[in-house]
């Protein structure tokens, strides 16, 4: 049997950026305008019905033209674009055009654009697109980030094979997905290959998706393009819990340190070090617990139970609720510290009202014995 074919397929690099604590889309969209002459759009789940799933603050989608890649020593052109959010993530997508090719060549094709530009690599691609984004929009980053901390994905998209009317049984009995989804050239074993293709999901009967942690297959035939959203919201919430994750990490040890230098100060200050210790306590957790529930709130999922399923899949595969629940147990840590701090400087107040009193009540009675 003659191996399948690609005939309309992409392959789409996506590195996303922490940036900054929340951007204004509003004035993205103005500085953009201002800076290129071309407007921005805002990008809307295309297919399922808005009640069904959008998002809650849909992102500036910004066209930045071709580039050119050295994939596998070949320069090869590429249709970057971006995507704002609110939460402070810009999502930086490189689209390859993959059509005409057999499917080992096209795996083969996929895993050179990741050797190129994939996780790990430093190539200067990203950072030229980054720095053109900085240089326009930096006014609309409120409070931003040290650089440095971002989230990689590839997927792999077919739209049409060489033969029609494949279901996803058929198509998988036709083509091995493991090369592409795992990027290893030598055989798997058993096991390997039945995790990797575990999570893989269909609505049509011609449609296929199949996650993992870094890489996705999708067989599209009607070309929509909710499920790529969907998983870059995904890793936009992975990204974004792994830097309140390390931002909490670098604020336990501190804060730790801050209580001990209050305690150790003149006790008659101790309240007023305590409750102001306790303040800034309150202000990280209100910071982080308002950015955390916007990047959750950042797509809304009711009726569409397919795409749910993928959603939710695709934050189980890259371990968002566990990296949430990591973040929510710091948290919590420091919310106890800050009653605490409220607490001991509540019983320390007392105990100088306490103190001054029977100062007064001495003081008093010395009067009176002086007097008499």
């Amino acid at each position: 049997m003659n191996e399948l074919e690609v005939h309309d397929g992409s392959i789409v690099a996506l590195r996303i950026f922490d940036v900054a604590y929340e951007i204004d889309l509003a004035r993205v969209e103005t500085l953009w305008a201002e800076h290129t002459g071309a407007a921005g759009s805002r990008r809307q789940i295309t297919q399922a019905p808005p009640k069904a799933l959008a998002f809650d603050v849909p992102p500036v989608v910004l066209t930045l033209g071709p580039v050119t890649v050295n994939v596998a020593g070949t320069a090869t052109p590429a249709e970057a674009v971006a995507r704002i959010y609110d939460f402070g993530a810009i999502s930086l997508a490189l689209r390859f055009a993959a059509g005409g090719l057999g499917w080992t060549a096209y795996c083969t094709h996929l895993n050179a654009v990741d050797a190129a530009i994939g996780a790990g690599t430093d190539a200067p691609v990203w950072d030229a697109l980054l720095q053109r984004l900085r240089e326009a929009l930096t006014p609309a980053w409120v409070r931003p980030s040290k650089p440095g901390l971002q989230e990689d994905y590839l997927l792999g998209t077919v739209r049409r094979w060489s033969e029609a009317s494949l279901d996803a049984p058929s198509l998988l009995e036709r083509i091995d997905v493991v090369p592409l989804l795992s990027g290893e050239q030598r055989p798997l074993s058993d096991g390997a290959r039945s995790e990797l293709l575990r999570h893989r999901y269909s609505y049509y009967a011609d449609d296929l998706v199949i996650l993992t942690w870094d890489r996705a297959f999708i067989y599209e035939p009607r070309g929509d393009s909710d499920v790529a959203d969907v998983l870059e919201v995904a890793n936009a919430r992975l990204l974004e819990l792994r830097y309140y994750d390390e931002l909490l990490d670098d604020e336990l040890p501190l804060m730790n340190d801050l209580v001990d230098e209050a305690r150790r100060k003149a006790y008659f200050l101790a309240p007023r070090r305590f409750a102001g210790l306790a303040r800034s306590l309150y202000a990280l957790v209100a910071e982080v617990t308002e950015l955390t529930e916007k990047a959750d709130n950042a797509l809304k999922v009711t009726e569409d139970v397919y795409l749910a399923r993928v959603y939710s899949a695709a934050l189980d595969v890259m371990r968002v609720p566990k990296r949430a629940a990591a973040v929510d147990r710091k948290l919590e840590i420091i919310r106890d510290t800050y009653a605490a701090l409220y607490d001991e400087a509540a019983t320390t107040r007392g105990e100088l009202l306490e103190l001054a009193i029977v100062i007064l009540i001495v003081i008093e009675i010395l009067m009176a014995l002086l007097g008499h």
